[in-house]
Parts: C-alpha cells; sequence; structure tokens
C-alpha cells in the first residue's frame, strides 16, 4: 500500500508523536508499504510561540496538494491538527479523498495550560477538525470515550510500542546514577509547564530525584530545585540505562494522551507512579505501578512494586502490534492499487 503521513511534528524534535511515527514507519517499510511523509522541512517555516522546536510550515494546501499528487498514495493520514494537517485536510474535502488523523495530544487541556484560552473553545475546533476522517486513532479507550463524549465515535485503537533490545530489565544503570542517595525517582520527558513536573520535584520522598530532558521550563527548574539532578536530554543506550537505573518512574503530566516513556520505564522493569488520569490509568496495572492523586505516596507505593511485574507489563507493547493497529484503521482503503497519475482520475491539479 502507499501510504502518505503528513506531521506538523517531525525532526529534529524528540517527542512521543515523532517517535512513534518514526517507528510505524520503519515497520511499515520492512512489511513492503511504500510511505511518504509531508513534513516541515519540506517547506519554509517560522518556530512556533512557546514551543521554538516545533516548526510551523508555511504552505497552503496547494503547495501541499503538488506533495500528494506527486506520491499518488492510496491512503493519506493527517498526524496532526497544525498547518500541514489543516492543508493536507482542505485538500482531502475540496478532492473528495477519504483520510483518517490521530488524536496524540489532549490539546484542549495543553493551550489552556499556556494561553488564556478556554478549553470548550479549543474543543470546537477539534471536533471540526476530525469529523471528516474515516478513522481518528487514539492511544487509548480513554481517548476514545472522551471523543465519543464530543460526538467524534469513529476512533480506532493506535497504541504505542517499545523497542525491546534497547529498553529492557538488567541493564546497568547510568553512570551518573553511582553514589546517588537511593531510591532514585526519575523523570523522563520534555521540561514544559505542561508536564507538571514541579508536582513531582514537590513531593517529599526520600532519596535522589532525577530529571532527563530539555525544554523551556529547565532553567527555571534548576534555579527552584537545587537537589534535583538534571541530565539533559538523553538518548538511546544512555536514556536506556537511566530508566533500568531508577527505582521508580515518577509520570507527573495530566494532559498527555499516552505516555510512551511509561512504557519504556517499564520494559526496563522500574515501576510507575502516577496520577490517575487518561494515559497512565490505561496502562498500568497487574501491580507494575501506582495511580494517586496524592503524587507523594503514590511513589512511596510504586516503590513497593515488583520490578518483573513491571517489565511483564512494558514486554505486552510492541511496534509490531502498533503498526498493525495503524493498518486496521486504513481498511476503508480500496485494495486495488492507486491509479497512475491523479490527473487523469479527474483530480484538478
Amino acid at each position: 500500500m502507499r501510504i502518505l503521513i503528513v506531521s506538523d511534528a517531525w525532526d529534529p524534535q524528540v517527542n512521543g508523536v515523532v517517535r512513534t511515527l518514526q517507528a510505524t514507519i520503519a515497520e511499515l517499510r520492512a512489511a513492503g508499504h511504500e510511505v511518504g511523509v509531508v513534513s516541515p522541512d519540506l517547506f519554509r517555516s517560522v518556530p512556533c510561540p512557546s514551543y521554538p522546536e516545533i516548526r510551523l510550515a508555511l504552505a497552503g494546501w496547494r503547495k501541499v496538494g503538488r506533495h500528494i499528487r506527486a506520491f499518488a498514495p492510496q491512503a493519506i493520514h493527517i498526524s496532526t491538527e497544525g498547518p500541514l494537517g489543516l492543508a493536507a485536510r482542505r485538500w482531502c474535502r475540496k478532492n473528495g479523498f477519504p483520510f483518517t488523523t490521530a488524536y496524540h495530544t489532549r490539546f484542549p487541556e495543553y493551550v489552556a495550560a499556556r494561553l488564556p484560552i478556554s478549553a470548550d473553545f479549543v474543543w470546537r475546533f477539534i471536533r471540526w477538525f476530525h469529523r471528516p476522517a474515516q478513522h481518528i486513532m487514539v492511544a487509548t479507550r480513554s481517548l476514545a470515550r472522551e471523543l465519543a463524549g464530543q460526538g467524534l465515535d469513529q476512533t480506532m485503537m493506535w497504541e504505542r510500542g517499545v523497542d525491546h533490545a534497547l529498553f529492557r530489565a538488567g541493564r546497568d544503570a547510568h553512570p551518573a546514577f553511582a553514589g546517588l542517595a537511593r531510591p532514585i525517582q526519575l523523570y523522563v520527558g520534555r521540561v514544559a509547564v505542561e508536564k507538571n513536573i514541579g508536582a513531582f520535584l514537590d513531593t517529599a520522598q526520600p532519596g535522589t530525584k532525577v530529571v532527563v530532558g530539555d525544554g523551556p521550563a529547565l532553567a527555571e527548574l534548576k534555579a527552584r530545585y537545587p537537589g534535583t539532578m538534571f541530565l539533559g536530554k538523553l538518548e538511546g543506550e544512555r536514556l536506556a540505562a537511566a530508566y533500568a537505573g531508577a527505582d521508580v518512574f515518577v509520570f507527573p503530566s495530566r494532559t498527555d494522551t499516552f505516555g510512551l516513556v511509561i512504557v519504556e520505564a517499564l520494559s526496563c522493569g522500574t515501576p510507575v507512579a502516577a496520577y490517575p488520569v487518561p494515559g497512565p490509568a490505561d496502562i498500568l496495572r497487574d501491580g507494575a505501578g501506582v495511580l494517586n492523586e496524592d503524587l507523594n505516596l503514590a511513589i512511596a507505593e510504586a516503590l513497593r512494586c515488583s520490578r518483573a511485574d513491571a517489565a511483564a507489563l512494558g514486554a505486552r507493547y510492541s511496534w509490531a502490534g502498533c503498526t498493525a493497529q495503524f493498518l486496521r484503521a486504513l481498511t476503508f482503503v480500496p485494495s486495488d492499487p492507486a491509479p497512475a497519475g491523479f490527473e487523469a482520475q479527474g483530480v484538478p491539479a
């Protein structure tokens, strides 16, 4: 199948959306599918206010449409609600081309945390954007229920996976952890206001708190919490070693739709403490972590959880399974090959 993915989130960003897309694309290509990507690097772009790592493409629907026609896809997946997503949506609607979307971020809550805009106002945009999609891919059943409550009931599951060769239990701890007071409590992710990291750093558990990641709130948090170890952005083996060397992984966000870092930590055998909100509440079970509105208590109880149970739960998530779900969401696509040349089929230039 020829599959075109349109995403405003792409390299050099490091986040769950980009990592999920890249892993899914790799699996699709390994299975013999042809995958194209329309991303900000193909166009002139400007940095997103308050999130400069995200580049906002300066491209209208006609420019995006030229890329679509050049690839001649059988399926179009619009991954984000940004400028490229809007342009691709308009092209598809004008040309009667079916498409899927994904709801990666609890966008109304995310925007409300940063700007003086009500979540209800943003939900109007979300309903408008996703309503024409054949299917809306979501990572959890909680999200499916939330969207159904907004009148968007054409959801299909698209969970997340883990590279088990990299994120595995029993590996050596990160060398920076040597000599630190235990228990080591770890956060991994973007260092930004919507991640609610201060709620974690305000907890009163003994031991050492460690933050891995970068972002606009880093300097402020370093100044406010001098007793915390900030390791910056880690990738690959060094990131896996940080997960494996921690005694508990703390996920303080209330706005994430899944939390890819949760299943990476679990796969390394590290129990998780989190709030009982969509995302962690959909993942954590079988004694692998603790959900509690009192994050301090959640950490204390998670430290008593079994590392073997955590690793067993993490092992259930794979990129192969994630990609199979992605393909199932494309079940509306005809099985016949795409025609050679959209113009010949009456699609305007």
